[in-house]
């Protein structure tokens, strides 16, 4: 698969012909793309999601959280107590879109173009990219990442996995950007990241490639779903769903008191409506990271995550519960692989934010700007 930008180069030497352009990659109907399952905000709230008996899901370590509801605007992102002395002192920041200056939006989609325009390592056939590297990994480890409690876990790692590329890579420098949908919620398409034309690009109502902002006239060459069809980058929005994406229902999730009911409600919940939100690419739900939006949406889930654990952090950052999509418990101990794009690591060493456990030679050490 290969992610193109419909720009060419034409040859060096003057007597080499102009370069013909390639086609544009087709449009996909939107009814190609496996979308994933939201669960209703009312559901939730009466836990229709929940898969396991409450005695089976509390009996893995998290029955000290009971009582504590983390509201996420009120508490923020501050100083975990439980930090290695040099994290705290030090922690590496994720700004929020609306404080993250214009110098770093463009560096940061300048990062990303760049992983596009850089070839791929290889272990993922049929990547012919670097950043399609990632799309295939993400669509090889479905259904291992999803619809079970690895979800939040395993995306958290890929987030930072992502972030130390662009680094290592791209010569990126500047703090991580994250997107608060709370603000934005049932007007996506009304955010700056979108009619701005130096982003991601726009959201139209009907399915259209997309032919503005920095990924205009992206070909996909991973999805939909477990296929590989070379397709334009297309979004649907459908504000209907962007609105679940509200500080209610994160407040929702982040009420319950283990981790497996919270990702649970996390990833049915404002997650699943902000990629079928988006639409098209962005609701495949195996070949989602296809559209550059999708790290601006995980830095989101990823902050809700961060912020219940807040609610109880000597708890929350050294236990967790649930299981794997075998029904194996997950510990400490579980690994989470990452294709070995980065080292494969174990829960206990990503599960805290702010734990500066060295992975790879670079401190895992990070927070939120609120």
């Amino acid at each position: 698969m290969r992610f193109s930008l419909s720009l060419f180069v034409l040859g060096a030497s003057v007597a080499t012909a102009a370069t013909v352009p390639k086609a544009p990659a087709p449009a996909i109907d939107h009814s190609a793309f496996p979308t994933f399952k939201p669960i209703p905000f009312e559901d939730a709230k009466a836990g229709k999601d929940l898969k396991q008996s409450t005695s089976a899901v509390e009996s893995n370590s998290t029955t000290q959280s009971q009582g504590k509801v983390m509201s996420l605007m009120a508490a923020g992102d501050g100083v975990s107590t439980l930090a290695t002395p040099e994290c705290n002192a030090n922690p590496n920041y994720r700004i929020e879109w609306r404080s993250y200056p214009a110098a770093d939006r463009l560096a940061f989609v300048n990062a990303i173009k760049c992983l596009i325009g850089r070839p791929p390592s290889g272990r993922f056939p049929p990547a012919t990219n670097r950043y399609e590297d990632f799309v295939r990994l993400h669509q090889l480890n479905m259904p291992n990442i999803h619809g079970n409690a690895k979800f939040l876990l395993w995306h958290r790692y890929y987030l930072w996995t992502f972030e130390q590329v662009l680094r290592a890579e791209c010569g990126f420098t500047r703090p991580l950007p994250w997107w608060d949908e709370t603000l934005d919620a049932g007007r996506f398409a009304q955010s700056d990241m979108f009619t701005d034309n130096r982003y991601f690009g726009h959201l139209p109502s009907a399915p259209n490639c997309i032919v503005s902002g920095a990924f205009a006239g992206l070909t996909c060459n991973i999805g939909p779903g477990t296929s590989n069809t070379p397709h334009c980058l297309t979004r649907r929005v459908d504000e209907s769903q962007t609105s679940q994406c509200n500080s209610g229902y994160v407040n929702l999730c982040n009420s319950r008191t283990n981790y497996a009911d919270m990702a649970s409600c996390n990833e049915g919940g404002f997650h699943a409506f902000g990629h079928n939100g988006i639409g098209s690419v962005m609701s495949d739900v195996s070949a989602s990271p296809s559209d550059p939006i999708f790290w601006m949406h995980h830095s989101f889930i990823d902050h809700a995550f961060r912020i219940w654990q807040n609610g109880d952090v000597g708890v929350r950052t050294t236990t967790i519960n649930g299981v794997d999509r075998n029904g194996v418990p997950l510990t400490m101990d579980t690994m989470i692989y990452m294709g070995d794009i980065r080292p494969n690591v174990r829960v206990r060493d990503i599960l805290d934010t702010m734990g500066g456990v060295n992975i790879g030679g670079t401190s895992f050490c990070y927070r939120y700007n609120y």
